[in-house]
């Protein structure tokens, strides 16, 4: 069933929302953003926001999800490729830089607030995160397995490396 044209309008809003916040979150971080900044950037009430969102935290951990998804799935259609090690490498790198182009605040917070989530949410987020790290760090190990790769490479070590090379081109991207 397709949603009504009242729901339609609900829920773009909504992302108009989240995309708001995601930008002042990734400017001023999430303690320096208020919501009176979203709204104004929207050109809305503060008290308008209520409406869509329960509340900054609740904000800050959708515009977290929408920043770490894709990941996941990413690397592990990378993992489970028959490419050849540095092609899968390649497509890992490729992988983590691409939201930058289409998400770029989004990856941002993630990047840099999600330590301010409750420790409830903060978890669930990590999970993910957690999860993408495991993923790319066993496409080292399938290299390294298939002689494709130095014996002598921790995998632990190449993901931190690969992961920190990219996030550190984030912001001249």
């Amino acid at each position: 069933m397709e949603p009504s044209a009242k729901e339609q309008r609900y829920h773009q809003r909504r992302r108009a929302i989240i995309d708001a916040a995601a930008s002042v979150f990734a400017e001023k971080g999430y303690h320096g953003a208020s919501t009176k900044d979203i709204a104004d950037i929207l050109g809305i009430k503060q008290g308008s926001l209520y409406h869509y969102v329960s509340s900054k935290e609740a904000a800050l951990e959708e515009v977290c999800w929408v920043g770490v998804d894709g990941f996941v799935m990413g690397a592990r259609k990378i993992l489970l490729s028959s490419e050849h090690i540095a092609k899968k490498i390649e497509a890992a790198v490729k992988n983590h830089l691409y939201p930058i182009k289409n998400r770029r605040n989004y990856v941002i917070v993630f990047n840099n607030e999600r330590h301010h989530l409750p420790k409830t949410r903060r978890i669930r987020v990590s999970e993910t995160s957690q999860e993408y790290e495991n993923t790319v760090e066993e496409i080292f190990a399938q290299g390294i397995a298939a002689g494709d790769l130095d014996g002598e490479i921790n995998p632990r070590i190449a993901m931190l490396a690969l992961i920190g090379l990219c996030n550190s081109a984030i912001p001249w991207l």
